[in-house]
C-alpha cells in the first residue's frame, strides 16, 4: 500500500490559481479571485515562505511565476500606514486578504486627468478584489489598520515584467 501525502496549502492554492487563469480571458480576473479566496482561510498557506514587512514600503514576495510568463503570484506584506500609490493596472488582476486589513480606495479621473476618491471598501481577511487591465479602474490599497498585514495578489504578466507592465500610476 503507498501513502500519497496530501499537498501542502500553497501548493493547492497554486493549482487552483493555474486552472482558473487557464480559463475564459474575459471571466479570468473573477476565476482567479475565486481560486485565491478558497484558501485564504488556510491558516498555513504561507507556511515556510518568509513574507516580512519592510518598514517603508509595502513589499512584493513572488510565491510563483508561472513558467509560461502569463502571470505571477506574489504576496504582499503591509505595515500599518503602508499604501500603494493610486493607480490602475495593464493587465487583469485578482487579490485577496489573507491576514489583516485593507482599504480599497476607488478613484475617477477629472477634467484635468487627476485622481478624485469616489469611495472605499474595507477588505477584511478572506475578502477578494479583481479587475480587467483598464485605465479607467483606478484604486489604492492601504493598510489603515494597527497590525501588519499580508494580501495575496495575481497579475496577468511575467514577474520580471512587473515594474513596466502592472500598474499605471496616477498618483504616490
Amino acid at each position: 500500500m503507498s501513502f500519497i501525502a496530501p499537498r501542502d496549502a500553497l501548493a493547492a492554492m497554486l493549482a487552483d490559481i493555474a486552472t482558473a487563469a487557464a480559463g475564459d480571458p474575459v471571466e479570468r480576473p473573477a476565476l482567479v479571485a475565486a481560486a485565491i479566496a478558497a484558501h485564504l482561510a488556510s491558516p498555513d498557506l504561507l507556511a515556510g515562505k518568509a513574507c516580512p514587512c519592510n518598514p517603508d514600503r509595502y513589499v512584493r514576495h513572488l510565491l510563483h511565476a508561472d513558467p509560461a510568463g502569463g502571470y505571477a503570484v506574489v504576496a504582499l506584506a503591509w505595515r500599518p500606514g503602508q499604501m500603494s500609490p493610486v493607480h490602475a493596472h495593464r493587465t487583469w488582476c485578482a487579490l485577496g486578504v489573507y491576514r489583516g486589513m485593507l482599504t480599497e480606495g476607488f478613484y475617477k479621473a477629472d477634467a484635468a486627468g487627476q485622481p478624485v476618491q469616489t469611495g472605499s471598501v474595507l477588505r477584511m481577511s478572506g475578502t477578494t478584489s479583481h479587475g480587467p487591465a483598464d485605465p479607467d479602474l483606478i484604486h489604492r490599497l492601504a493598510n489603515i489598520g494597527g497590525c501588519d498585514a499580508i494580501s495575496i495578489h495575481v497579475y496577468g504578466v511575467a514577474f520580471d515584467r512587473f515594474g513596466e507592465d502592472v500598474n499605471l500610476v496616477y498618483a504616490h
